[in-house]
């Protein structure tokens, strides 16, 4: 199938989320929770994630995952990762319990496509200590795709992980998983960077990028995806492609902020004020542009 038909596919089928300017939104992907191991690329990163989406929970934010949220190429069980960092989870559910949770999978997580796998993981987890098991996301819907769609102006955005406009992620995604698990997490170990990998290659996230942007420019609508790692925030009157980057970034985390009208791309690092004292704090790095601004004049 055509990439961008893949796309368009994505967005015709997906689930709308009704918006308005009252809503408020977090949009992160590639947070890769791992088990914990010298290969895990969240480790460094997990309490500045826990510290910006506590805020988001208090905020009264919903929180959309665009993919890649667990690392399932390098780790054969899900149930270690939610071990690791069932801190982590806790908060998830939390906003599961009060309907302000959407998980879309990507290619790292592409497994929980598979209804089975997500009834069998996700709904619940096994306690190790209490030895019961514990409800998690009971009957969550694991999605491709979402659309928002704004109550007033009608203006669609839709949000996908990107890997479908990729080969190797997509199609052959069991035989990249295969090699990641057994070839490039070794060598990992020893400072090798796999070269096929998106977010580590440039040529990769270029061609992404371009398919990405071709598909916003025929179809006129607003897109946000992630899958490269690299944040992107056009202006207005450039096609409207963003990308909310990724949690494991050296020293921060990134995401898109939609709330009260306006679309922001922020940061999350640690800071120090001047009497040397450190804490986690948010920075704006693109806008607030109001949404409305982004609507395509047919």
């Amino acid at each position: 199938m055509n990439k961008l038909k893949r796309i368009s596919k994505v967005f015709e089928s997906a689930e709308e989320i009704s918006i308005d300017d009252s809503s408020r939104l977090i949009i992160m992907s590639d947070v890769h929770r791992g088990d914990g191991g010298w290969t895990d690329a969240f480790s460094n990163n997990q309490n500045l994630y826990f510290a910006a989406l506590f805020h988001y929970y208090h905020e009264n934010y919903t929180y959309i995952e665009l993919g890649d949220g667990d690392e399932l190429w390098k780790n054969k069980k899900l149930s270690t990762i939610i071990y690791e960092y069932s801190h982590v989870y806790w908060l998830l559910s939390k906003f599961f319990n009060d309907d302000r949770l959407y998980l879309i999978y990507g290619n790292h997580d592409m497994v929980k496509r598979d209804d089975q796998f997500v009834r069998n993981n996700l709904y619940q987890y096994y306690d190790e200590r209490e030895k019961i098991n514990i409800p998690l996301f009971e009957n969550i819907k694991l999605h491709e795709g979402l659309v928002l769609k704004h109550r007033v102006t009608g203006q669609k955005t839709l949000l996908i992980h990107g890997h479908q406009v990729s080969f190797l992620d997509y199609e052959l995604w069991r035989l990249s998983r295969f090699l990641v698990r057994y070839l490039w997490r070794p060598l990992e170990s020893f400072g090798v960077n796999d070269p096929t990998s998106t977010s580590k290659n440039y040529d990769k996230k270029d061609a992404v990028e371009k398919t990405l942007i071709e598909w916003v420019k025929r179809e006129k609508h607003l897109l946000i995806a992630g899958h490269t790692h690299r944040p992107m925030f056009p202006e207005v009157g450039e096609p409207q492609y963003f990308n909310d980057g990724s949690s494991v970034h050296p020293r921060c985390i990134t995401g898109i902020e939609i709330a009260d009208g306006n679309i922001t791309l922020v940061k999350w690092d640690i800071k120090t004020k001047n009497n040397g004292t450190m804490f986690i704090g948010r920075e704006v790095l693109a806008g607030p542009r109001k949404l409305k601004d982004y609507i395509y004049q047919q």
